[in-house]
């Protein structure tokens, strides 16, 4: 049997869209988005580094992020774009192991950051004598760092084991980019077992964090339901309720792709659910943790002011 198959040395991403009047009109929104979360984390970035009074663990988190969400979307966004305005998506497999290495690699570092920020809120608002102490520079740096190294873990063993597979037949994966469970429709072999890895890794990487984040804001609400001030409990729970907001988009969107069974995806749901964590997060972080508050607008005021555009 293996003697009349053909393998395949490269890949063909058949992209978000098709060369048509509507699509043209959706891939202009999705080079917005592109620019828009580009300048916000950009932005975001800046602001944290130079202005002194936005030194402090959240905002530490707060900039791992935006570098973070500038890394994960331009690791999609600028290969799917040339693919569509110049045709083609041919994408070798290397090429292929490496944008899942990425991917994969700043999915996790988001998952376990996104866990550490709603942990140093839940110590700031419980525990604020202790504040410094529990999260001091040191351990801010480890946090990071464990992120990170989560992450590629995670992102080196998915695409080492993906890419092992023998492929064949048909080149084409119908999708924008090399997504795990897309790439594995392809593959010439039982993949069943790999699937249950994915799952078990996607229970560590995804639902521990998510657990994390879910305890630590259920207590942050605990906490807030008993402040006295109505403007600050009022001020707490927006806050709190729309960081849950980007955290569910997240996670939900991650969870669908990758701890349902192969037999329950479909190209098109997947494509849709790909592009939030993709896309839409990555662009709507600094406009929900970090531009509407008051401590960034300052900055950007001052940053500003220094300009000497602004004079």
């Amino acid at each position: 049997m293996l003697g009349i198959w053909t393998f395949i040395s490269h890949f063909i991403l058949l992209g978000l869209f098709t060369q048509s009047p509507l699509h043209l009109f959706l891939f202009s929104i999705i080079m917005i988005m592109f620019l828009v979360a580009l300048s916000g984390n950009g932005l975001m970035i800046l602001l944290i580094n130079v202005d002194s009074s936005l030194h402090s663990p959240m905002y530490f988190f707060l900039s791992w992020l935006s570098l973070m969400d500038l890394m994960l979307i331009s690791t999609i966004v600028p290969r799917m774009a040339a693919d569509f305005l110049l045709g083609g998506g041919s994408i070798s497999f290397t090429g292929c192991g490496l944008q899942i290495l990425f991917f994969l690699t700043l999915l996790g570092d988001e998952c376990f950051l996104l866990a550490f920020m709603a942990y140093d809120r839940y110590v700031a608002i419980s525990n604020p004598l202790r504040y410094s102490v529990v999260m001091s520079r040191r351990v801010c740096w480890l946090m990071v760092a464990g992120s990170w190294l989560f992450g590629l873990v995670d992102g080196l063993i998915q695409a080492v084991f993906t890419l092992r597979f023998p492929y064949c037949g048909s080149q084409e994966i119908d999708h924008f980019f090399c997504e795990v469970p897309a790439v594995l429709k392809l593959a010439c072999a039982d993949t069943s077992l790999y699937e249950t890895m994915i799952y078990v890794c996607c229970v560590l990487m995804l639902l521990l964090p998510f657990s994390v984040i879910s305890a630590s804001y259920l207590r942050i609400l605990v906490a807030v339901l008993r402040m006295r001030s109505v403007e600050g409990r009022q001020k707490a729970f927006a806050t709190c309720s729309s960081h849950m907001t980007v955290v569910s988009l997240f996670y939900g969107a991650a969870m669908i792709t990758y701890m349902r069974p192969q037999a329950y995806h479909s190209a098109k749901q997947d494509k849709v659910v790909s592009a939030f964590y993709t896309m839409i997060t990555p662009m709507l972080n600094p406009l929900i943790y970090s531009l509407r508050n008051k401590e960034v607008a300052g900055a950007l005021r001052k940053l500003l002011g220094r300009c000497p555009c602004g004079h």
